[in-house]
């Protein structure tokens, strides 16, 4: 295997670990952490839905910091890569879960920590495959954008969620932070 290719995908095996690792340490941090505001915004604030995407999206920003740096002299495809890493991740998780919820009309913890678990793996795998490709510029330009606005608005609903299904406490009834 090229010395490239073979570095990249190391960095991708260890990104999943730490993205399964890190992702579900996130889960407990802002209960652990007294409820911090500045914690909030990276982890769960409360048992919706949309708070939970936050596990993948930010163990993987977090790793990607590091990741990049070691890699990016080899590579053109990055940012575009983990914008559709992620996307795959969080597109699997809440497939899985709307679409089991729908058939069995309950919540199942297993199949959740599973749908993590798998969407993590195929997240590092869409990663690889798209890294290690020439990319045009203004596409990894687009990825990255695309992929910061992701977690934007990750931050923003915190703050600010939409009253929908996908952002309310499914313990409570409330939305955000603030629990409105």
């Amino acid at each position: 295997m090229h010395n490239k290719i073979k570095q990249i995908l190391i960095w991708e095996i260890i990104g999943g670990f730490w993205i399964i690792i890190v992702g579900s340490l996130l889960h407990f941090l802002y209960d652990w952490s007294n409820n911090l505001l500045i914690i909030g915004i990276f982890s769960p604030v409360n048992e919706s839905v949309w708070e939970h995407l936050k596990l993948g999206y930010w163990s993987l920003f977090f790793f990607s910091l590091v990741e990049y740096s070691f890699i990016k002299k080899n590579i053109h495809g990055y940012f575009w890569g983990e914008f559709l890493g992620i996307l795959s991740l969080e597109g699997f998780i809440l497939i899985i879960f709307y679409t089991y919820t729908a058939l069995i009309k309950k919540h199942i913890l297993w199949i959740d920590i599973t749908s993590y678990l798998i969407g993590s793996i195929i997240c590092q795998i869409v990663s690889f495959k798209i890294i290690k490709k020439q990319i045009p510029k203004r596409i990894n330009i687009l990825g990255l954008v695309l992929f910061i606005t992701f977690g934007l608005i990750l931050i923003l609903f915190t703050f600010f969620p939409p009253h929908f299904s996908i952002f309310m406490d499914s313990n409570t009834g409330t939305y955000g932070i603030y629990g409105r």
